[in-house]
């Protein structure tokens, strides 16, 4: 059960989104304004180093969204 982040196209949201299975992504709205036109983000992930981790979200700001 992955959580994928999504972009509204008609508000410019980015929202998280937990998805059980495949046929429920056409369900999936817009958390802000309801809208049905999303797009799926590719993500970034973080991992546990040595010297510390951090925690890259595609949506966060260093990734061009706000």
């Amino acid at each position: 059960m992955p959580i994928y982040e999504y972009k509204c196209n008609n508000c410019g949201n980015c929202f998280e989104q937990l998805v059980f299975n495949s046929k429920e992504e056409k369900d999936i709205t817009c958390s802000k304004c309801g809208g049905k036109k999303i797009k799926k983000v590719i993500s970034s992930f973080s991992c546990l180093s040595q010297g510390g981790g951090s925690s890259l979200s595609g949506c966060s700001p260093k990734n061009g969204f706000s």
